[in-house]
Formats: structure tokens, sequence, C-alpha cells
């Protein structure tokens, strides 16, 4: 066990990382030091009344970098926000946004309460005082700062964003941009909610077909048949569990949540455990699984497993459970949910980690898609679609008439269709992801001193910041 005293915190161990990837990267100190720290940490307390109470609400917005504008983060709903966590968090978005070559600096929001603990009306009145802070501040806009949904928020809160700055900035005639992950029908753009759980998906799909890693762990080549244990059930845990399950046939053999944990050897079904769960409160009681009450919930990082995704919350594999970890491969699909020192004991037990700066950054690029059709004020697709269909049916009546065969109806619809929206954000999606994962795996593969995917993904992250840094002229 691990002394108390020693325990390292979120954002400590964010700048761990930082400092361990630092040598690499070739830059200067000075250039270093501008990278690592947080340009603007705006704290705000504000009354709201609940029922026939005032309360005084304790919030955040944090932006870490302005190498490229507008800086882009998550408004975060939590008790447990606090300064540093925010810090933590809009700084982990900068190196989040420059693996995955999206032009945008760091940010993070937090507002300190429990959304579950309030009505709707309450959670709305807290969401528009808290923007109407932020425009007073000059720390929203589409050019400035793009807040989106992270835990404790959705599509609602982001459209109670909107419509306030809408409000306040009735002249902007891109005012949409200044939010994304907004309802479809509110300037959204289809796919956003699947986004973060879906790059999950690709990130370690790409990482379970590189030949050499997978030979080091004994395992198979490919994510088909793999066994996965998932830590929260939230959007991105059941979208990664859902189209693990159906595109990459991974077999989910435990999953975590607040109430519990489960497990059943020979797989789970996930959406049939997201409806349980909805008629029941809990995913404790679904069919043929062993059960693990609430005090125990944990053991869930301690499943038997090739892969463990945490999708939770922060710091949650430390320095006292990582030795106890069975899983082969973690993927982070929350924020930072290993520290530190918990990572050191898992590299030294050969366990591959996917990082969270890379493999949950699908939110964030599927966000700069939605912020880029709300520039453009068109839909993807629009223009394109119904000549792509055209030219692939005339693509099949020259083979027809070339060969002879004639194809049915429907097999013609399914080759001549055109790209809607939601295919085009899926194919972007995809693409973006292979990329960088290659990008990460090649840096690792050349500076031989680099022995894992964090570290080579922060040197990549940093190098790129520094590059622009250097561009602007801002250090000689």
């Amino acid at each position: 066990m691990s002394d108390p005293k020693f325990k390292v915190s979120f954002y400590d161990s964010v700048q761990n990382f930082f400092e361990r990837a630092a040598p690499h990267t070739g830059l200067h100190r000075g250039l270093l030091e501008q990278i690592k720290e947080c340009n603007a940490v705006y704290q705000i307390r504000f009354p709201v009344q609940v029922g026939k109470e005032y309360k005084v609400i304790e919030a955040y917005r944090v932006q870490h970098s302005h190498h490229r504008l507008p800086t882009k983060g998550g408004i975060r709903f939590s008790n447990h926000v606090n300064q540093e966590e925010v810090m933590a968090l809009a700084t982990l978005m900068s190196y989040k946004c420059a693996i995955v070559d999206v032009p945008f600096g760091g940010a993070k929001g937090g507002v300190k309460i429990n959304p579950w603990e309030y009505k709707e009306k309450e959670l709305e009145s807290i969401t528009r005082r808290y923007t109407t802070e932020l425009i007073r501040r000059n720390f929203i806009g589409p050019a400035i700062d793009v807040p989106a949904p992270d835990y404790g928020t959705g599509p609602r809160e982001m459209a109670w964003i909107y419509d306030t700055y809408r409000t306040f900035k009735e002249e902007d005639i891109d005012a949409a941009g200044c939010v994304t992950g907004k309802p479809v029908n509110l300037n959204g753009i289809q796919g956003r909610t699947e986004a973060t759980g879906r790059g999950v998906f690709y990130g370690l799909r790409e990482a379970c077909n590189n030949k050499k890693d997978m030979k080091r762990l004994g395992l198979d080549i490919g994510i088909a048949g793999k066994r996965m244990v998932i830590q929260g059930l939230g959007n991105v845990g059941s979208y990664t569990g859902l189209i693990s399950q159906n595109e990459g046939d991974v077999k989910i053999v435990g999953v975590g949540e607040a109430e519990g944990a489960i497990y059943n050897e020979n797989g789970i079904d996930v959406q049939e455990l997201i409806n349980h769960r909805k008629e029941t409160g809990s995913i404790l009681g679904f069919k043929d699984c062993k059960d693990y009450p609430k005090g125990e919930r944990d053991i869930v990082l301690e499943f038997d497993c090739d892969i463990l995704v945490p999708a939770a919350l922060e710091n949650q594999i430390t320095g006292d459970n990582a030795e106890r970890v069975k899983a082969k491969i973690i993927g982070e699909a929350a924020n930072g949910p290993i520290t530190s020192e918990g990572e050191k004991i898992l590299l030294d037990n050969d366990v591959l980690i996917v990082p969270d700066l890379f493999l949950n950054a699908g939110g964030v690029t599927v966000s700069y898609f939605e912020w880029l059709k709300n520039l453009s004020h068109m839909r993807f697709g629009r223009l394109e679609k119904r000549f792509d269909q055209n030219t692939y049916d005339r693509l099949i009546d020259l083979v027809e008439s070339k060969t002879g065969k004639t194809i049915g109806e429907q097999e013609r619809r399914f080759v001549a269709r055109g790209a809607d929206e939601v295919d085009l954000v899926r194919s972007g999606l995809e693409e973006t992801m292979i990329n960088a994962y290659q990008q990460i795996r090649e840096l690792q593969e050349r500076k031989r001193n680099v022995k894992d995917l964090r570290t080579a993904a922060f040197v990549s992250a940093i190098q790129k910041m520094g590059s622009d840094y250097l561009n602007m002229g801002v250090f000689p």
C-alpha cells in the first residue's frame, strides 16, 4: 500500500507525464514552461434560487493554451469539481487537440454541483447564469472559447448555453459556433453523441492491429474476440461497449458502475444491460452475471480480461491497486484514470496503456466538425450526396451493360447511396484516430528511449505546440 501522504493528484500526474516527455522533445526550458502552464484561470461564484432558498455556486473556466484559437473544452457538473481538477483537464485538452491535429487550444469548465440533486428548471438557471458570467468576462465565443459536454452535462445544457449566448450576441452570425454538442435540430451534428466512444473503439482497434505489440503481449492480432471490461456505463462507456461489440466482435465480460459491478466470462449483451439498468436503476441482477455490490465495485478494475476500459473518472488505478490489474491492454476512455505512480507499476508489468490524450479525443474531433459546420452554415454532404449517388448509379449501369448481368434493387441502393452527414462524420473520425495512432507509434519507434505510448503522445503534442509558438515569434 502506498502512503496517503504521497498520493499523486490528477494535476500532478499530468505534470509528471509532461516532465517525463519533455527531455525527448528537443525544446528549450523556457518554451516548455510556456506550454506546460495554464494561461488563464477564471474562478466564479454566483447566486441562484433553488426552491425558496438561494445557493452560492462555485464554478470555473480555465484556458490552458492560446497557441491556437479558439480554445476548446467541455463543461462538467460534479460535486468533485475544483480548480486543480479543471486545470488538469484543460491542460490535457491542449495536448489532445494537438495529437489529433484539431486547431484549438485547450480549455475546460466546471460547476461544483451534483446535477442529479436539482430539478430541470434549477439546472437551466445555473447553466444560464454560468454562461452569462463567461460572456461578461469574454470567456466564450466561436472565435474565443468553445465549450462542449462533459461529465454531468449533455445536449440539453449545450442548448441552454447557445440560447443564452445568442440572447447577448444577437448580431453574431456565427453564434451557433459558441458551443458544440448541441442537439442536431439546434445546429448540432449527427454522430456527436457517440463520438468519444466510437473514437475509443477506433483507437483500440488500431492498437490491437499492431503485430509487434500483440506478439509481446501474447495476444492474437485484431480486436475481434478479445475480452473487454468497462468501468462506467455513461455516454462514453456505453457507446464504447456497443460499438466494440457490434462492429468489432469484442466480448464484454465485465461492467462496473456506481451501484456495483457484474462479471460473466461468457459475455454480456451491452444493449440488454442498458435496458435492464433503465428498468431497474441498477446493473446488478442482470441475467447470468456474478454481482459485486457497491462496496466492492472497484473490483471491476481487477477482473480477468484482455482489455480494460476505465470510462468513469480520474485517479481510478493508483499505486494501491495497479498490481492487481489483470488486463494486458488498458484503454483510457476517461480523463486521467491512471495516476503516474499507478502507471509505473503497470508499465513494469508490461501492460500496454493506450493513453487518454489520444484515445478519448473522438469527442473534440467531432466537436471540431460541428464547429466547422456552424461557421460554414451548411451540413456535411449537402452538396455532394446526390452527385455521388448519381455517379455510382451510372457506374452500375455501365457494369450491367458490359457484363449483361443485372444488379438487384436492394444491392443497387446499398452500393450507390451517397454519404449522409453521419457517414462523413464517422469516416472523418476514423481517419483522424488512425492517423493519430500511427503518428504516435512511429514516434515511439523512432525515439528508442521513449518506451510507452503516453510518453510518445506527450512528445508529439508538445512538439506540435512548440512549433506553433516558434512560428508565432513568441520565442526566438
